[in-house]
């Protein structure tokens, strides 16, 4: 299943498919992370985000040391901050230039 679309991850006892187009913002909690979707649902799933980053997909790039974005899903990227869905996050410096490079090769 190497060109998947989807993942299942354990949350409520239950196993949620997910769709990683549907994915807007990943936020750290520790050993925790909440996954935020396009249709304003949010997830708790047990995995650390430094691990979680290694398995998905190249639309997803780690912003800051509690933030992994879709970056399909970014509305707009402005002053050092990005927003998803009405949700502003910060973009630390030293992973800016980064973002601002792969930004710039989905530019028109």
């Amino acid at each position: 299943m190497e060109n998947r679309t989807f993942a299942f991850i354990k949350t409520d006892k239950k196993l949620v498919k997910l769709f990683f187009k549907d994915i807007t913002v990943i936020k750290g909690l520790g050993n925790y992370v909440e996954i935020n979707t396009v249709f304003n649902k949010r997830y708790i799933y047990y995995k650390a985000l430094k691990d979680l980053i290694e398995t998905l997909p190249d639309e997803f790039m780690r912003v800051h040391n509690s933030y992994i974005v879709n970056l399909t899903n970014i509305e707009y990227f402005e002053d050092n901050q990005l927003v998803c869905q009405d949700q502003k996050i910060a973009v630390a410096k030293s992973y800016k230039e980064c973002l601002v490079t792969a930004l710039n090769k989905m530019m028109l």
